[in-house]
């Protein structure tokens, strides 16, 4: 296991005249072809002469876009270069720029400093958090397996940012968002890690291995359960989909223990499909590479129980963590087969190639044993997510309330997710001529909410639910964009630590 992406190293400053080799300004486009303009962290005295040598080079402050040129003469800036980001159309006066809007920019620039030792910035001034979280994951990258082909640049080494607090208490608590910003992109960084790491690598044995060493360090209490404990103890769904393998399946839990007297229970669980051929029902060979992705609700449930512990959120979590590889063999379940599922429901088995529902209605059942308060589970779970809602859209489904309360907290970090219903139709597509249910539906409408309704018939009556699938957003298979790279994006462990927090403030 090589050592984490550690991301820039971030100071705070209230001089932009300090030697630095980039300064970074936000740049709004104009309304109607009007001049750019810059963010108001840039000093006035140097405010024309930037923009001006912006608009020479083209720069539109187009969300997105960046542009670079030589600091002017006389203007006051220490850096050798300026780099202009885009922020798109300014804000009606007196709103906020929103914190998804510098996030992106933060990004997008620190995509283009490879190469670059120091920098300052001034978009920490529009949001302080949401530029460190920006930067930091914008220079992200791994290469934990590259040799002859290494980079030849390294990332951003180091990124200055503008704040100016008027007392030490608001200097305390300009540090204390700096570091919580950096320990949440920390933690997006580490799911990343997890799903780019190559599935000949991570068996799943290997994924409890460094699942239970990194939770052991956080503080959390840790229990790994093998395939021995597993077939013995009813888990029907993990042992049947992870027979096909010669790599055998796991079920790890992860604990955090607020310590706060009456404190919420939140149970946390995550697919953990190390990779996904499809098993006997085997996917088409186009894209199939994709699949070390599947893993990818188990790297960010993972993720985010250790940033809880890491943040000392007053709320306990409990992460369990099913893992499994899906693969075809002598021994692979067979279309057809009945399972039973831990907890006593038995399930046709008509597809395998929809087996992440089957490992994670075990995990669902065991962590309802747990008695809690809210339930988030977290899967790449079905193609049918892509067709409803694209690539970076997921699907927010579960108890009403709640799924509402998960999605527009999803939407204010910037994850965009977004509440989906249950039609009450669908229920009867999932019943079975052998047994208590059917892994799928007959029909291929409606494939992500189906596969919700089957998760739903595990929930336990009274716990508060929300089912979130990231098929498409955990994994870009298109070209980096704002602070999102290509591979593992780290979705959604954002959303997930935004909840947690509301409900230690909530309840």
């Amino acid at each position: 296991m090589s050592t984490p992406f550690s991301g820039p190293a971030f100071t705070l400053t209230d001089d932009l005249g300090a030697t630095t080799d980039v300064i970074v300004v936000g740049v709004f486009s104009g309304a109607d072809g009007a001049a750019i303009t810059l963010d108001p962290g840039v000093p006035e005295a140097a405010r024309g002469s930037v923009a001006e040598a912006l608009a020479l080079v083209g720069a539109t402050g187009k969300a997105g876009e960046t542009a670079r040129v030589p600091a002017p003469a006389g203007s006051g800036l220490g850096g050798a270069t300026v780099l202009g980001t885009g922020l798109g159309a300014a804000p009606a006066e007196g709103a906020p720029v929103p914190a998804e809007t510098v996030r992106r920019a933060a990004g997008t620039a620190a995509r283009a400093l490879d190469g670059v030792a120091t920098a300052a910035t001034t978009l920490s001034a529009l949001d302080l958090g949401a530029t460190v979280e920006g930067a930091y994951l914008g220079a992200y990258r791994f290469t934990e397996f590259r040799n002859t082909s290494a980079p030849k640049k390294a990332p951003l080494g180091a990124l200055a940012l503008l704040a100016a607090p008027a007392s030490e208490a608001l200097a305390e608590e300009a540090r204390a968002t700096v570091d919580q910003a950096r320990l949440t992109a920390a933690a997006v960084s580490l799911a990343r890690d997890f799903v780019n790491t190559p599935p000949n690598v991570l068996s799943p044995a290997e994924f409890a291995d460094r699942a239970e060493r990194l939770g052991t360090e956080a503080g959390l209490e840790v229990q790994v359960l093998d395939e021995e404990y597993l077939a013995g103890n009813g888990y029907g769904g993990i042992v049947g989909v992870g027979q096909g393998s010669s790599r055998p399946p796991r079920l790890v839990r992860l604990r955090h223990a607020s310590g706060v007297d009456g404190a919420k229970q939140v149970a946390l669980v995550g697919k953990g499909i190390t990779f996904d051929t499809g098993g006997i029902s085997i996917k088409p060979a186009a894209g199939m590479e994709n699949m070390t992705s599947d893993m990818g609700g188990a790297a960010a449930v993972i993720a985010t129980v250790i940033l809880a512990a890491q943040l000392g959120l007053p709320v306990d979590v409990t992460a369990t963590v099913p893992m499994a590889e899906n693969m075809p063999s002598d021994t692979a379940q067979r279309p057809g087969d009945v399972i039973t599922q831990y907890g006593g429901t038995t399930v046709e088995v008509i597809n395998t190639d929809a087996e992440g529902r089957l490992i994670l209605a075990d995990a669902i059942v065991r962590a309802c044993e747990d008695d809690p308060d809210y339930l988030i589970d977290t899967a790449t779970l079905t193609g049918a997510q892509m067709v409803a809602l694209g690539t970076r859209t997921p699907g927010v489904m579960g108890t009403e309330a709640f799924r509402d309360r998960v999605a527009e907290l999803s939407q204010s970090v910037g994850e965009n997710g977004w509440p989906m219903p249950f039609p009450e139709e669908l229920r009867a597509d999932i019943n079975s001529r052998v047994a208590d249910l059917a892994n799928v539906s007959p029909h291929r409408w409606g494939g992500m909410l189906t596969a919700g309704v089957y998760l739903q018939e595990f929930v336990a009556d009274g716990v508060q639910w929300a089912h979130i699938d990231v098929a498409g957003p955990a994994f870009n298979t298109g070209s980096a964009f704002g602070y999102t790279p290509k591979g593992g994006t780290g979705v959604p462990v954002r959303t997930m630590l935004a909840v947690l927090r509301d409900i230690a403030q909530r309840g």
